[in-house]
């Protein structure tokens, strides 16, 4: 069986570098991503940096799907928390009926940023605001056009209501976040780069792989996010990890949130004015020749019966990402040559 690949790209502003080159960069990368056959360009939503420009995904899909022809382009993800389902349905119908078929809607149950934005966002919110996974299921509905009758919302339409709809997935990194996708009949990606916890990732695969089984019906998938590195040695590949530590803050309420840094963990714990503790966990980073990259991702394919993977490369110089993926595409192309 063949493995499909990804891309999450997070339009990263590398040093000396301003928002305007990561989007150019990100332009590059779907671009090329496409020539090469990678299987879908996803984009990131994340509020208030100075290191990732992407904050309005929608926007910049709209931009890529038009600088593109095939190659399928979503959200990874969209904060649904901060946003209206409905607006949220109206948005991706729009993107669907401009590109037929090429639409992904991924939505995420993290913040995107600091307390300081997520207040920002919510202002004005109402506190009985529905809970996620109540928007989840508003969302699936309006995004497919099947509000029941004496539902609160019945007769109400996201148009344009598109004759091919976004895919939908829920991302998490969490046995109860596969859980509460398979609940709903919503593809689920599983970010290993920010939890690398293997006995979590079995959890959330068995648990997911269970309720997919009774939703036969309904086309969903396990897909796992994976940070990888590719060079053309074992050696190189070693030198450009960096930055390989990632930092979760766990807040009195029970709430945890990973960040990129220990200092941004600090500010997330002082927004929040709740007692923290901050946990540093070795980031699990793929790394290595196109051999060696290969023969780790098949061995990973093999134990979650894997049609795909999103691959995250974390290199901060645009040249050597955008490298890391071209080997990456030449590694599995050797084996379609070899299978032929």
């Amino acid at each position: 069986m063949g493995l499909r690949l990804s891309i999450l790209d997070q339009s990263v502003i590398a040093e000396n570098e301003t928002a305007i080159d990561a989007f150019n960069h990100t332009i590059e990368l779907v671009q090329k991503a496409e020539a090469l056959g990678y299987h879908r360009f996803w984009v990131s939503e994340h509020h208030n940096s100075d290191k990732l420009a992407g904050s309005v995904p929608e926007v910049l899909i709209s931009h890529l799907l038009a600088k593109t022809n095939r190659i399928r382009i979503g959200s990874g993800g969209v904060m649904l928390q901060h946003y209206s389902p409905y607006k949220v349905a109206e948005i991706f119908n729009v993107l669907a009926s401009l590109a037929p078929g090429r639409v992904d809607l991924g939505l995420g149950k993290a913040p995107g940023g600091l307390p300081l934005s997520t207040k920002a966002l919510q202002e004005g919110l109402s506190e009985k605001t529905k809970e996620l996974w109540e928007k989840l299921v508003d969302l699936k509905k309006f995004v497919f056009d099947n509000i029941e009758p004496h539902a609160p919302f019945y007769g109400l339409k996201a148009e344009p209501v598109p004759s091919n709809p976004p895919d939908l997935f829920l991302l998490g990194a969490s046995a109860s976040s596969a859980k509460l996708a398979g609940e709903l009949g919503y593809s689920f990606v599983f970010a290993q780069f920010i939890n690398s916890n293997k006995a979590i990732l079995e959890e959330a695969f068995e648990v997911f792989s269970r309720l997919q089984e009774r939703k036969k019906s309904e086309p969903i998938s396990f897909i796992l996010a994976l940070s990888v590195i590719v060079a053309d040695t074992d050696e190189e590949a070693k030198q450009l990890v960096t930055n390989s530590e990632i930092f979760k803050v766990h807040l009195e309420s029970g709430k945890t949130v990973t960040v990129g840094s220990i200092e941004q963990a600090e500010i997330f714990a002082k927004q929040a004015d709740e007692n923290y503790r901050i946990e540093i966990q070795e980031a699990s980073i793929i790394h290595g020749s196109k051999e060696t990259v290969r023969e780790k991702l098949l061995q990973i394919q093999d134990i979650y019966d894997l049609d795909e993977v999103i691959i995250i490369t974390p290199i901060q110089n645009f040249e050597d990402r955008l490298k890391s993926y071209v080997l990456l595409s030449e590694a599995f192309s050797e084996i379609s040559v070899l299978l032929k």
